[in-house]
């Protein structure tokens, strides 16, 4: 089960909460203890953290959606994915 999966379940369960049983909604609680015990950020060098952070302050992004940019283009240009048409990921403003 996906993080996703577990979080509708829950947002499912809270919406009918006089409707779910309380052995349902105690195994609900208890997956989604676990995933968030068993959930590691990643550990970077101070210098490379301080490198981001200040990145992601000069680009007006958040540091995990940056994170998740470099990566993806990182793949891309590596090969190991396809490499995205401008018309998936949205509008480009300005002039080529």
């Amino acid at each position: 089960m996906t993080r996703t999966d577990t979080a509708d379940e829950l947002e499912d369960a809270a919406n009918r909460i006089a409707d779910i049983s309380r052995a349902d909604l105690q195994i609900m609680l208890r997956r989604a203890a676990l995933r968030l015990r068993n959930t590691e950020g990643i550990v970077l060098e101070h210098e490379v953290d301080e490198a981001i952070t200040a990145l992601a302050a000069d680009l007006g992004m958040l540091k995990p959606d940056l994170l998740r940019r470099a990566v993806r283009e990182w793949l891309e240009t590596g090969g190991y994915l396809p490499v995205r048409d401008l018309d998936e990921v949205g509008e480009v403003d300005g002039n080529a």
